[in-house]
């Protein structure tokens, strides 16, 4: 219940920041037609993100009689969440990783890599399915769609006050224009609400995750097959990271990209410490 408190009070920060960012420009026409525009491209982008990203990552489908003994557990644990049975792709790499997708739970998809199936038990695999189809049932998509389109026009309403300021207008007063404090409150706002709104992004994306976690271990009651599962996944996938778009990464149930250490804030995903101290918790 908190992760789900702490997402929409991010979304409520991203909204009031939109609200600034929409003022950098002097009014509310160029405010509306920036969000229509982000509202557009984040529209098309909810749609046919999992075509997209299916395409790009080179999953495949995977037939009930190509693996069976996975497909019954994806069917389990959906019949345990109350939704339908996402279909089932593979990734043929042999870093060990999953990720979901689907705009519904009637649209749902879970994504395992070939390694993945190869190293975990079939407790700790079906944790790793019960956290993705925690992310379906929690319509995750959605919500991370949601907070990319208020930071898209956050940013875009940014760069529209940018290029205002470079060519002196922003329709501020005379009395505004000759004031230097109203230059510096626009310049401060152009470098830092964009900062400000991915910062929320993020944030958004590591609760989320957390709400994932909790979920999926409730699903098959077994905390611990989820926490040794990531526990697996985090050291693999520092010794061999995916090559992965960037973009992507936050989608993943550890991050794909490399072992390097991130500072917390800028992470798309909690430490997993934290995440494996939260299941081991949970267990008790």
């Amino acid at each position: 219940m908190f992760n789900v408190f702490k997402t929409f009070l991010f979304l409520a920060c991203l909204t009031i920041l939109f609200i600034l960012a929409g003022k950098l420009i002097g009014g509310n026409t160029g405010a509306a037609l920036a969000f229509i525009l982000a509202l557009g491209m984040n529209f098309f982008v909810y749609f046919f993100s999992d075509k997209l990203v299916i395409a790009s990552t080179g999953a495949i489908l995977v037939e009930f009689h190509e693996d069976p003994e996975l497909h019954r557990i994806v069917e389990e644990v959906a019949r345990q969440a109350g939704i339908p049975k996402p279909k089932v792709y593979m990734i043929p790499v042999e870093t060990p990783n999953a990720f979901a997708t689907g705009r519904s739970p009637k649209k749902g998809v879970v994504v395992v890599t070939s390694g993945l199936r190869k190293l975990l038990t079939l407790e700790e695999l079906k944790g790793v399915i019960a956290h993705e189809i925690a992310h379906i049932k929690n319509r995750d998509i959605l919500i991370s769609t949601i907070a990319a389109v208020l930071v898209g026009a956050i940013t875009y309403l940014a760069n529209i006050a940018h290029w205002g300021l470079m060519l002196g207008g922003l329709g501020r007063s005379e009395e505004e224009e000759g004031n230097p404090l109203s230059f510096i409150g626009v310049l401060v706002g152009i470098i830092i609400l964009p900062i400000a709104a991915t910062l929320i992004q993020l944030a958004i994306s590591r609760s989320r995750e957390f709400l994932a976690d909790e979920t999926g271990a409730k699903f098959i009651k077994n905390p611990l097959a989820l926490a040794k599962a990531l526990e697996k996944l985090e050291n693999w996938n520092k010794i061999y990271p995916m090559n992965v778009n960037p973009a992507h990464a936050q989608m993943y149930i550890v991050n794909p990209l490399s072992g390097k250490t991130f500072l917390k804030l800028f992470s798309t995903h909690p430490p997993i410490e934290e995440r494996i101290a939260k299941l081991l918790k949970l267990a008790k």
